[in-house]
């Protein structure tokens, strides 16, 4: 009984700062610079003739580029970096500075003191791994993991 009084002062606590949270205006990016969010893939059209590609940090942007001229930019970390797409004799043929953000998707962070956690909720909020969370929140979500994918019937994966 106690736990279920204390899961629901919780979920209202939650869904109140859900409710009172004013939304937050999207800046547009720079003209030059891509947005992408942490775990996130985005699509972008190289220039013709791309023979490498660098990339500044390859903590905060990883880029991959595919047949037709198409790269695939994937946000790893908070942060900024850029991305420079070489042709075969090292000319640069462009550069691109990449803003890695959180993603706005139901996600939603909870401090206490120092401790911080993380959670998804889409649409019921249950723990989730994010940069930046408690080593112990962490690992305590990264534990649940295996038993889900077992649950779902996924051990193969």
């Amino acid at each position: 009984m106690a736990t279920l009084l204390r899961t629901s002062v919780w979920s209202a606590a939650v869904l109140s700062v859900l409710l009172l949270t004013p939304a937050k205006a999207v800046e547009a990016p720079e003209p030059g610079s891509l947005e992408v969010a942490v775990d996130r893939a985005s699509v972008v059209r190289a220039p013709a003739g791309v023979a490498t590609v660098v990339i500044g940090n390859p903590l905060i942007a990883d880029a991959t580029t595919q047949k037709n001229g198409v790269m695939i930019v994937t946000g790893k970390s908070f942060g900024s970096t850029n991305i420079m797409l070489l042709d075969g004799a090292g000319a640069v043929l462009s550069e691109t500075i990449v803003n890695v953000r959180r993603a706005n998707d139901g996600t939603m962070v909870v401090q206490r003191g120092a401790k911080r956690e993380s959670f998804s909720c889409t649409p019921r909020c249950e723990p989730t791994l994010a940069i930046g969370d408690t080593a112990e929140s962490f690992s305590q979500t990264a534990g649940h993991l295996p038993a889900q994918r077992h649950v779902l019937g996924r051990t193969g994966d």
